[in-house]
């Protein structure tokens, strides 16, 4: 993405990792998912348009306190989408960018809607982000995303 692409349509924000339920990689002792939920998701997203396999297959949970956020325009909606054991869930993704550590990557902002979501909710300071394998992180580590501002809408 060049510059001037990105002052007019990113947004920056630094937030801080947080733990997560470790569902969506499925690395929680309790999940349901033994391969996490991501990795049964992600053919229904392909299918649909949208290839998420270069990223890692669990969330980067970032807390953008004190700001929340709207999903108002997301690239990708998929609706009603059955991916496991009846589940019918509805999806957004906008893409973003990741900085971590000094390294940039492209990402995706990973939307899983409230109102059809089962269980695992994240409060709306915390984005969920899937973007490619950054190497061990950890909780409270610093990561700047860059948001696509007509897509997901910040609010102090």
């Amino acid at each position: 993405m060049n510059d001037t692409a990105r002052d007019s349509t990113l947004q920056f924000v630094t937030g801080v990792l947080k733990k997560g339920y470790g569902v969506a990689s499925g690395c929680a002792a309790d999940s349901p998912y033994p391969k996490g939920s991501i990795a049964l998701q992600s053919p229904h997203f392909l299918e649909r348009g949208l290839d998420i396999r270069r990223c890692y297959a669990g969330t980067l949970n970032v807390s953008i306190t004190p700001y929340t956020f709207t999903v108002a325009n997301p690239q990708w909606v998929f609706e009603r989408v059955r991916w496991y054991n009846g589940y019918i869930e509805t999806f957004s993704f906008s893409r973003c960018k990741v900085l971590c550590r000094e390294k940039e990557v492209d990402g995706y902002i990973y939307y899983p809607h409230p109102e059809t979501k089962p269980d695992h909710f994240q409060d709306d300071s915390v984005l969920e982000v899937l973007a490619p394998h950054l190497g061990v992180i950890h909780e409270n580590e610093k990561v700047t995303l860059g948001i696509n501002r007509r897509e997901i809408v910040l609010t102090p």
